[in-house]
């Protein structure tokens, strides 16, 4: 991949990661078509600014930092809940602990956004804590910091659940 252009690169990044951006989308959105729209706003923004990435070998980062801030700015707009039962009826779960999951995804959605973000990136997609510390823009022990203090209230809210 690094043999092609910026944009070709792009491209086949987005081509081969769609079905991960869209679940970190919904892991914010909650909702279908909104996260559809979040990803589509920063595939949109992505292309249209390809040529500012510097350096193609940090492409990952470089557009989870421009998805994240789609949901965020998206959160920001919306204001708006989650009513418990829409959020069960559109979960879909591997593990088939449906109550715990679903405690879990309330736990998560109650964080503040920097914490959640840190949290979603590590847990949900896998991330390693110097690529977060690029896509939010944050120094590492900043990340560091929020992931131990979302872990510390997720399990006390998970616990009085």
């Amino acid at each position: 991949m690094t043999n092609l252009a910026p944009a070709e690169q792009l491209k086949e990044y987005i081509r081969e990661n769609q079905q991960a951006f869209y679940r970190l989308a919904y892991s914010y959105t909650k909702n279908p078509d909104d996260a559809m729209d979040v990803v589509q706003e920063a595939v949109v923004k992505a292309i249209a600014s390809v040529h500012k990435l510097k350096k193609p070998e940090f492409l990952k980062t470089w557009f989870y930092r421009i998805l994240v801030n789609e949901a965020l700015i998206f959160l920001r707009k919306a204001k708006k809940s989650i009513p418990e039962e829409d959020m069960a009826a559109s979960a879909v779960y591997e593990d088939g602990d449906v109550p715990q999951r679903l405690d879990l995804e309330r736990a998560i959605a109650r964080l503040e956004p920097k914490i959640r973000t840190v949290i979603v990136l590590r847990f949900f997609e896998d991330m390693k804590l110097e690529e977060i510390s690029r896509v939010t823009r944050s120094n590492l022990s900043t990340v560091k910091s929020r992931l131990y203090r979302g872990l510390q209230l997720l399990k006390i809210s998970v616990s009085e659940e």
